[in-house]
């Protein structure tokens, strides 16, 4: 009889922490998908483009979809300054946030009214850098611009460095154009931002996504 109601306790216990995974998963992918939804174009100090490749000085096209929101929201009157971010890899003459700054001003933003903060290999690295740079012109608020389902991760990342924040997510490009894509971006952002909320450190590694 011991072994009996032992073996029934394993398998509530298994059959529980199934359960706590699962609505841990669902909770945090539903999270993902609601503050991919929302645009927040609030004023603030900043606008802070997340950085994503570039070749040669000219940024990929998810990077450009990136840009021309951001743009956007300057010619809206939702900050007088657009920082660009993201390092450069081995070999690269430009960093993600030079290429950026260089296509807005290409684009018609002043020179003056762009701010590259060319460190980090990742969101939290970046947004770190960022938060140093903007605190030390005695700015406070940013809106972030990134992909939608990047937003909800990017945010967190930027309270935790002390900014404050919301995000203007990107709603055209490559990365919202299919449904498959759409769904393995929020597949890979739940697991990423699960990953962060644990450890405090960014997801480069989990299936080599090169999340960040």
């Amino acid at each position: 009889m011991g072994k009996l109601v032992g073996a029934r306790w394993v398998r509530r216990a298994v059959l529980g922490t199934i359960l706590v995974v699962l609505l841990l998963i669902g909770g945090t992918a539903a999270r993902v998908w609601q503050v991919a939804r929302t645009d927040d174009r609030a004023p603030a100090d900043v606008i802070v483009v997340l950085g994503a490749a570039q070749y040669d000085g000219t940024p990929s096209p998810i990077f450009q979809a990136r840009l021309k929101h951001a743009r956007e929201l300057y010619e809206e009157g939702v900050a007088k300054v657009i920082v660009t971010t993201g390092g450069n890899r081995t070999g690269d003459r430009y960093t993600e946030a030079s290429a950026g700054a260089d296509w807005l001003v290409r684009s018609g933003v002043p020179a003056t009214s762009t701010l590259v903060v060319g460190e980090g290999g990742d969101t939290l690295s970046s947004l770190r850098a960022v938060g140093t740079a903007v605190r030390q012109r005695g700015w406070h608020t940013a809106v972030l611009v990134s992909d939608p389902w990047h937003s909800l991760r990017a945010r967190t990342m930027a309270d935790d460095v002390g900014l404050d924040a919301w995000a203007s997510p990107v709603h055209s490009g490559p990365i919202v154009q299919t449904r498959l894509t759409q769904f393995m971006y929020i597949y890979r952002e739940t697991g990423a931002l699960i990953f962060y909320l644990a450890t405090k450190t960014p997801a480069d590694d989990i299936g080599g996504t090169g999340l960040g």
